[in-house]
């Protein structure tokens, strides 16, 4: 590189050139050229030193876009299942890409409610910026173990019920998302389509969860429903895969005509051995949520789950974006859906009778 003036050239190697008839000294030239020289050097190191000055801030710049960290517990789901996938759709919706904008800790439980604590306690470990949770169990355990880090629910059956928050208006802490609660008596619909599809049902057996922190309640209520509704209802609570078996068992023995599952992870993560044992017993089987008749299950009644996933990444979005929880309202559940499995109603030697089906939101074929 070599820097040149009308009268003078100068570059590294110090060779120098007087241009002819401008009448300028050696001596003279040497002293322009040789000032200007550390003047182009002062430059270049100021340059420099901007340059170098600005990096710290670019560097900053490009740590405060990293990937926000989300951490999310299924207790009942996979993360490859449709409502994992609802739930990034929402995020995408929201305007996040996964893997760019956030990055998603998976935990799965796999119905196994002992395995939560730990689970959740690796999430905080992550230093996750929002824990998401798909069960009333896993959410009463992340709410036990953090005040701070903000908790959103995607799957609760009764968040006030639970003492999770406490008002839906008003959460309080830092806890908010969905209830699947709701004033509609979705008991009775269900024992009511069940008699729908079962004109001559008289004896029903529910399977509930002891360990759920709401079947109790859930089960007294329906006492009351069963016999208003002249259907003799029998209890068998399961707590493991294991208690499946002996749960028919004693299903058969009560000559029950059809089956009522609560909605508990436990099932739901070993729903093929569940329905397995409904089909050999040729037992109708109705649920709360459309996963079940998904897997070949005859009915199901209840909230559009995958609408609840896909609408709790607006409350994540939301909290990265700096809300409080105890400022987001939860919101409660505003589609609800009849499905009905018609392969499993023939394999059941079942006939649909027309006024239902046309009641039917999806009909599985």
């Amino acid at each position: 590189m070599s820097l040149c003036t009308a009268y003078v050239c100068f570059d590294p190697k110090r060779t120098w050139r007087v241009f002819p008839g401008e009448g300028l000294s050696r001596y003279n030239a040497l002293s322009w050229a040789s000032g200007e020289a550390m003047r182009t050097r002062r430059r270049f190191i100021t340059l420099l030193g901007g340059a170098a000055a600005t990096w710290p801030i670019s560097a900053r710049a490009q740590q405060a876009a990293s990937p926000r960290r989300i951490g999310f517990l299924l207790v009942g789901f996979s993360p490859d299942s449709k409502a994992a996938e609802s739930f990034r759709q929402g995020l995408r919706e929201a305007g996040y890409i996964e893997g760019r904008d956030v990055v998603i800790e998976w935990r799965v439980a796999n119905g196994d409610y002992t395995r939560v604590p730990e689970l959740i306690a690796d999430l905080i470990q992550r230093r996750v910026e929002v824990m998401v949770h798909d069960s009333t169990v896993g959410t009463e355990v992340a709410e036990r173990a953090t005040s701070t880090i903000p908790i959103v629910m995607a799957l609760v059956l009764d968040p006030v019920a639970a003492g999770l928050v406490k008002s839906l208006a008003h959460p309080g802490g830092n806890v908010t998302g969905l209830s699947m609660h709701t004033e509609i008596p979705l008991h009775s619909k269900r024992l009511q389509f069940l008699k729908e599809m079962i004109p001559d049902l008289t004896r029903a057996a529910v399977m509930w969860n002891p360990d759920h922190p709401l079947h109790a309640s859930a089960v007294e209520n329906l006492k009351t429903i069963g016999p208003r509704m002249s259907i003799e209802l029998s209890f068998v609570g399961v707590r493991t895969p294991e208690q499946f078996a002996p749960a028919f068992s004693d299903i058969n023995r009560a000559k029950a005509q059809a089956l009522m599952v609560m909605d508990d992870p436990i099932f739901f993560a070993h729903r093929t051995i569940l329905l397995q044992l409904a089909s050999a017993a040729r037992l109708p089987t109705m649920h709360d949520l459309r996963r079940f008749p998904e897997a070949g299950a005859l009915m199901s009644y209840g909230t559009d789950v995958y609408d609840l996933f896909r609408r709790s990444a607006t409350y994540v979005d939301r909290i990265l974006k700096g809300a409080r929880p105890s400022d987001l309202p939860v919101e409660q559940p505003s589609k609800f859906e009849l499905v009905i499995n018609l392969t499993t109603a023939k394999a059941l030697g079942l006939t649909v009778p027309p006024m239902l089906l046309s009641r039917a939101d999806e009909v599985i074929e």
